[in-house]
């Protein structure tokens, strides 16, 4: 090599830090789980960010999809694979799958959030992000065993984001996986209450910051979806990182990981006296009190919501559906006999 390609090189390891352990030559290959409301966007802006001009359909369980994109002039196009959960909260147990140990290293997860259901929200954010965190600290934990430094580069990873003399270090607890929450829907949530938007904003705010996520709200406009399109383009191509940031909560946020704090958030929407009868063990139980007070969560099931792929007449197959009817009828049957066997049984102790 000569000294124009060895500085060139420098240059390019410094702008991208994160490409460090890819070889000239090689494949980058990166993992995305999109996961959060049901009906809240996902496909879209999955569509958008692989810019196909397809009309998005309903997520059935869990779905795989891909993008190739090259990172610079005459190298060979990097791979990403998406996956999408969808379902809401009920399959949640899905993620086992496209989350393995073979590409913990290279995986990232892209939590959309429905701002037009506030009452879900929370809901929707815990269950879905505990379940995956447990998973996640599961594989690591067996890498410890297994793979000792991979799994300490993945844990000193989760801190990239936060430098360690940022006032709020010691007061987080960072996703063990890069995340960026997507506020979706923008459009109808600007039309509610204003009060209603400041708590919603703030709280995201808080739990972005937490987590050590990215956080950006977004709608069907071209503007914000782009925005969108740029954080999870980081994730899966290593793009260069935004840095710009959208903090006013008369506009849509947009707030990259390690780019906020504590003070700018200011405390949980609630009087000093409130706060002070709210037993809370960590700051991320005390923010989830003081926003269902606003908003106390809705009794839902998404399993009742989540319709039968087997009656959608667009999956119809003969063959599949004789045997499936003949299957249900042997079933039934084993139903009744073992009823009637029950109740013969003669539970006499003699």
């Amino acid at each position: 090599d000569t000294l124009w390609d060895l500085a060139i090189a420098e240059v390019e390891k410094r702008e991208n830090p994160d490409d460090n352990d890819v070889k000239p030559g090689e494949v980058w290959e990166k993992s995305v789980l999109f996961m959060g409301s049901k009906s809240g966007g996902k496909t879209t802006i999955i569509l958008r960010c692989l810019e196909r001009e397809e009309s998005p359909k309903p997520t059935l369980a869990l779905e795989y999809t891909f993008g190739r994109r090259a990172r610079r002039h005459n190298t060979p196009k990097d791979v990403a694979h998406f996956w999408e959960l969808g379902g809401g909260t009920s399959l949640v147990e899905l993620i086992r799958i496209p989350i393995t140990s073979h590409n913990i290293r290279s995986f990232a997860v892209v939590l959309v959030l429905d701002l037009s259901k506030p009452y879900e929200l929370w809901t929707t954010m815990e269950s879905l992000l505990q379940v995956t965190r447990n998973h996640v600290n599961k594989i690591l934990t067996k890498l410890e065993k297994t793979n000792p430094e991979v799994a300490a580069e993945i844990k000193q990873r989760m801190w990239n984001n936060l430098q360690r003399d940022h006032p709020d270090y010691t007061l987080v607890d960072p996703f063990p996986i890069p995340l960026v929450i997507i506020g979706s829907k923008y459009d109808i949530f600007n039309k509610l209450d204003s009060e209603m938007r400041k708590i919603i904003s703030k709280t995201l705010r808080f739990v972005s910051h937490y987590y050590g996520a990215s956080l950006v709200f977004t709608s069907k406009s071209e503007a914000l979806l782009l925005k969108a399109r740029a954080l999870i383009n980081h994730l899966a191509f290593g793009y260069d990182k935004s840095k710009s940031v959208s903090v006013d909560p008369s506009k849509p946020l947009f707030i990259p990981a390690g780019l906020d704090s504590m003070s700018q958030i200011g405390p949980p929407p609630a009087s000093d006296s409130d706060l002070g009868k709210m037993r809370a063990n960590t700051p991320l139980e005390l923010w989830r009190k003081v926003f269902e007070r606003t908003f106390p969560p809705k009794s839902f099931c998404d399993l009742q919501d989540t319709k039968d792929p087997a009656q959608d007449s667009q999956y119809a197959e003969y063959e599949v559906d004789v045997m499936r009817a003949q299957k249900n009828q042997e079933l039934e049957q084993y139903k009744r006999n073992a009823s009637k066997s029950w109740r013969e049984m003669d539970f006499d102790s003699d």
